[in-house]
């Protein structure tokens, strides 16, 4: 159901159940028309994907109590109330479940009366007469899977009725029951079809309830990017609290290696961020005072003091988590037109095969027996279960492949839409990238070779923390470079580090650095090979195969999503080293495969240079 049905008006509390066995919107429609009865409450909202329903109601007309007791009136265990447990947690694992069990073992039944009543019809023995009806073998294979399969569709079916609420459950029971009057009573043999019904429904539901655990399991992964305790300081000293009761003022410790607790503005102490969590920057973004950090993201070296400026569950992440979870409302046009369609055609069979039993002797001359047979037979045979059942299960198998391929689809309105795409816009870090920074260019510059750039950068960034440092002394380890002895290692805050190589200071960062210690990146030399410009600096001057870093190889290679590392003394520029998160072999096929199929733009989303 998803959605929030108001009335009346006044005061309201807001209570959160936790009902995890509400995973369809079925379920949900029992659940709403149990609370409906209850007096004193005035709004509800249910959502399957979190197995969760919000109660708005009057304190004064009704209590926790009875709304839990309503919720479990129509068959559904309250576990928890607004996050405090009130039953056992009993949660299992799908295929473990007794649910699952039971479906396994009435399919066996169902494959065991199959093979008796039509591959070896010779085994399919007589075993009883039943109110005037042969039993065969075949018949209480059929009867067991009915009995095993079924019982959780009867029960159902049991709580719509007792709830007035003529659904699919309804109407399956009805249908199932109806299968096995007519074989029992009249002698007409459904019993294969009454078990059928047990089992491909069973199963059905089975898959509905893998598609919304799997709903669950990504949520759950989005709150625990936030650490659950936090490290506050007060007067004397550091005390470790709970998230949930940080203010804001309070200033956090996050050492490196920790999660940042909660949204907030460093106040003390600069260190590299992995903000991917929460932008998807593959590059960790230098942190100093006064700059914004938010919850989830990750401490990557230095030490940190940060002032919150947002309590736990007003912060970005947890607004990130409360969309995700109202994207649960959206449906496809096809489900909102089938579940509109249900709400109307169950009560409708139901009276005309009433009318039909009632009608039949009078009209076509039938005995009572025999019209009896007619309106079970259009019970059955009318049952939407194939139409009903179509959507959700197309829209379960298509994000649950999805899903298995890495791609996460916020529910089945956005999967129906994906008919008419004719833009798809990529997440560039780990969609159209690995994920992983690597050196993509060198660029010797003053007559140094690219060995001697990396020599010197490898030197400078083997005691840095940072993850570009990384990369570029991975890069220097694989082409069999080794660094200088490096002596009066300093990290300069937001612009990169310096030390000393063989004697000489040298320094390796932003373009930012060398234009403070008095470089024209303008006017730069470039190394030539054999009296032709290496490959990469391709932008020169007239004379002196000069490079314009500023306007033309910086710009250029930011362009291109990479991160530009400057490398030389407080006299020389000695290289440029460029590093990005590297492209996937398969994203340019993919984007092929897109146009194919009809996409007419592909845009790439990133957090990088905007450029």
């Amino acid at each position: 159901m998803s959605d929030d049905r108001q009335r009346g008006g006044g005061d309201r509390t807001d209570l959160d159940l936790s009902v995890p066995d509400m995973d369809c919107a079925s379920c949900a429609g029992k659940v709403e028309s149990g609370l409906e009865s209850v007096e004193g409450v005035t709004g509800i909202q249910t959502q399957p994907t979190t197995g969760r329903v919000v109660v708005s109601y009057d304190g004064d007309r009704t209590t926790v109590e009875k709304l839990i007791e309503a919720v479990e009136g129509a068959g559904y265990g309250v576990e928890s109330v607004d996050g405090e447990a009130v039953g056992a947690d009993e949660e299992t694992a799908l295929l473990a479940s007794a649910r699952a069990k039971k479906t396994g073992v009435a399919a066996v039944l169902l494959a065991v009366g199959l093979v008796g009543e039509f591959l070896l019809p010779g085994l399919n023995s007589r075993v009883a007469t039943l109110f005037g009806s042969d039993i065969h073998l075949a018949d209480v294979a059929f009867l067991l899977a009915v009995a095993v399969g079924g019982q959780t569709i009867v029960r159902n079916g049991y709580y719509s009725a007792k709830s007035h609420n003529l659904d699919i459950d309804f109407l399956m029971s009805v249908a199932i029951g109806g299968a096995l009057v007519a074989s029992l009573v009249f002698g007409e043999p459904l019993y294969f079809e009454a078990a059928t019904l047990a089992v491909l429904f069973s199963v059905a539901e089975l898959l509905e309830r893998y598609a919304m655990d799997q709903a669950r399991d990504s949520l759950e992964s989005l709150m625990d990017l936030s650490p659950d305790e936090a490290t506050v300081k007060r007067a004397g000293g550091t005390e470790t609290v709970p998230v949930g009761e940080l203010v804001v003022g309070d200033t956090v410790v996050v050492k490196p290696g920790e999660k940042i607790p909660a949204d907030g503005e460093v106040v003390e102490g600069t260190s590299a961020v992995n903000q991917a969590p929460i932008t998807g920057e593959s590059v960790p973004v230098d942190k100093t005072t006064s700059e914004e950090v938010y919850a989830g993201t990750i401490n990557e070296s230095g030490y940190l003091e940060v002032q919150v400026t947002r309590p736990s569950g007003e912060d970005t992440l947890s607004r990130v988590i409360e969309l995700v979870e109202d994207a649960q409302a959206n449906k496809t046009d096809r489900e909102q037109f089938v579940e509109r369609f249900s709400a109307y055609y169950t009560p409708v069979v139901v009276a005309f095969a009433v009318l039909v039993t009632i009608g039949s002797p009078a009209v076509m001359g039938v005995s009572w027996s025999t019209a009896v047979v007619y309106g079970l037979t259009l019970l059955v045979l009318a049952c939407p279960c194939a139409f009903v059942i179509s959507t959700p299960v197309s829209v379960v198998s298509g994000i649950t492949s999805a899903a298995r391929n890495g791609v996460l689809i916020k529910g089945g309105n956005h999967l129906e839409a994906m008919g008419a795409v004719d833009t798809v816009a990529f997440d560039k870090t780990g969609t159209l990238t690995k994920g992983e920074l690597t050196v993509t260019d060198v660029i010797p510059l003053a007559g140094n070779t690219e060995a001697d750039v990396l020599r010197c950068a490898r030197g400078l960034e083997q005691r840095s923390e940072h993850p570009i440092g990384d990369a570029i002394v991975a890069e220097a380890a694989d082409a069999g470079v080794d660094a200088p002895p490096v002596e009066e290692f300093e990290s300069i805050t937001g612009k990169g580090v310096r030390a000393d190589l063989g004697g000489r200071q040298h320094y390796a960062g932003k373009p930012g650095l060398f234009e403070e210690l008095g470089f024209d990146l303008s006017h730069v030399h470039a190394t030539t090979d054999g009296g032709v410009v290496t490959k990469t600096a391709e932008q020169l001057c007239d004379r002196n195969n000069c490079l314009d870093l500023l306007s033309e190889t910086v710009p250029r290679l930011q362009g291109e999503g990479k991160t530009v590392v400057l490398v030389g003394t407080d006299e020389e520029l000695e290289g440029v080293v460029a590093v990005a998160d590297e492209v996937r072999p398969e994203a340019a096929e993919t984007v092929r495969r897109l146009r194919e199929l009809g996409v007419e733009r592909t845009v790439m989303l990133t957090g990088d240079n905007e450029r």
